[in-house]
């Protein structure tokens, strides 16, 4: 009778458990098989609390959020030249990621954190042409044309 009550109490207790945040990685590269100056990958989508670690593969390169391209209310973030950085994104939204030195060249990427929609400014106007062509082909290849 008492293993019976504890395996009831458990399998009562087990679904309210919390989930585990996921860890993502995203290397910044010099170049891979779609072209020169990436984050790979250049899309994730994850959950509320889940974090993103942006790897230092090569140097030069940081991870920033793009002004205008975050959710509303939501500071950013700003990462060294060759820093290797963690990110916990707790507010559902999309996120235009860029590296600073190579944003005119399109190094950018985009994080969708929850069920959030393509809001209609994403991107925005000021993003340089080769960093919004490569945005709309990230957005188009993962079901975000528009």
């Amino acid at each position: 009778m008492r293993i019976a009550a504890s395996a009831l109490i458990f399998a009562l207790l087990v679904p309210s458990a919390p989930a585990v945040a996921e860890m993502h990685e995203v290397m910044m590269l010099n170049r891979n098989e779609t072209g020169p100056m990436v984050y790979e990958p250049d899309f994730l989508q994850v959950a509320p609390g889940d974090t993103v670690k942006f790897i230092k593969t090569t140097s030069g390169h940081n991870a920033a959020t793009i002004d205008g391209m975050v959710p509303e209310g939501n500071p950013g973030f700003l990462g060294q030249i060759n820093e290797e950085i963690e990110i916990k994104l707790d507010q559902e939204g999309f996120y235009g990621i860029k590296c600073s030195p190579h944003y005119g060249m399109g190094m950018v990427m985009v994080i969708r954190v929850g069920d959030a929609a393509r809001p209609a400014s994403f991107p925005a106007d000021n993003v340089p042409q080769r960093a919004r062509k490569r945005f709309e082909d990230i957005l188009g290849r993962n079901g975000f044309g528009k």
